[in-house]
């Protein structure tokens, strides 16, 4: 061919391209089952269900003959219940502790009033508490209020000659 030929036209009607081939497919082989797999049986068909086998339990059951006796109520107690114990007194007694040394300090220096909130919050529990003494429990109220009192004015007193409240001097 030459190039005068490419430029001609042709009459002739296009290539149709080729589909390929379809392979071919061969059935498939069953090989049977090797020696060393046994066939399944009909009356495993559940699963779970035992198919022969081990079949004795790896444990005999050991024979006990139950004997029933009545218990020996004149026996002393090996492990006596532990005696219940009284609820612990004393938290009016601490309270008054608190107070007295929150009064103290607060006639020295105003930085006692955490002792006087100590001293307070003490004797309200033990007001509350039913075996406490209720004397010993307002003494250590009405004197951590009295500490509280002496702590502000100590503190009221340094506030005022440092000029740091202007209101009262």
């Amino acid at each position: 061919m030459s190039a005068d030929d490419e430029d001609k036209p042709t009459d002739a009607a296009p290539e149709q391209p080729v589909a390929p081939a379809a392979p071919v497919l061969r059935p498939a082989a069953v090989e049977p089952p090797s020696p060393d797999v046994a066939p399944v049986e009909p009356e495993s068909a559940l699963p779970g269900t035992h198919r022969g086998g081990f079949e004795r339990w790896p444990t005999a059951p050991v024979g006990v003959t139950p004997t029933v006796t009545a218990p020996d109520l004149d026996a002393p107690l090996m492990w006596a219940p532990a005696e219940p114990s009284q609820p612990a007194r004393g938290m009016a007694a601490w309270a008054l502790g608190f107070a007295i040394v929150a009064l103290v300090v607060a006639m020295f220096v105003g930085w006692g009033f955490p002792i006087g909130l100590v001293a307070i919050i003490t004797a309200i529990i033990a007001l509350r508490r039913p075996l406490e003494s209720r004397t010993a429990a307002v003494w250590a109220l009405v004197l951590g209020a009295v500490s509280l009192l002496y702590s502000a004015g100590w503190l009221l007193f340094a506030t005022t000659r440092t000029d740091l409240l202007a209101v009262f001097g």
